[in-house]
């Protein structure tokens, strides 16, 4: 029977990004770069961003990203664009909350952008209920079910 050599099994391995969560440097775009807001994940390590300039991207992540970073839906992610092909991109680096609330107040990103901060985001006080997406019961009506 072989001899144990390593320190672990898979958990341990899954809890090597835990020195990630300190404070980084905000990353500001440079030419050849956009801002992205991510539309869905397509799987095979894709997804469609629609990006500041207007243009919707199918974006690629980055082998150094993958199954490190976790990227959702609603995402504000910095995109490295193709001088070859206009309609694709690559995903550099994933901004977290606080970090893209900062870019939108420092007026990097668009005050339309709407930012995905956790569970309530989609709904606001200011909407007036003109794009409710809950129903409301009566008591009566939930007796009837």
């Amino acid at each position: 029977m072989p001899k144990n050599k390593g320190k672990g099994g898979k958990n341990r391995k899954r809890g090597k990004n835990e020195a990630d969560d300190e404070k980084r440097e905000l990353v500001f775009k440079e030419d050849g770069q956009e801002y992205a807001q991510v539309l869905r994940m397509l799987g095979n390590g894709r997804c469609e961003a629609m990006c500041i300039d207007g243009t919707k991207r199918l974006c690629h992540i980055r082998g150094k990203m993958h199954k490190k970073v976790w990227i959702a839906a609603g995402d504000i992610i910095l995109v490295g664009l193709r001088d070859y092909q206009d309609d694709k991109a690559d995903v550099i680096l994933k901004y977290m909350p606080d970090e893209a609330r900062l870019l939108k107040a420092y007026g990097e990103l668009p005050d339309s952008t709407r930012l995905n901060e956790g569970i309530g985001a989609g709904l606001d006080e200011e909407d007036d209920g003109a794009g409710n997406d809950y129903i409301e019961f009566e008591d009566e009506d939930i007796d009837k079910i």
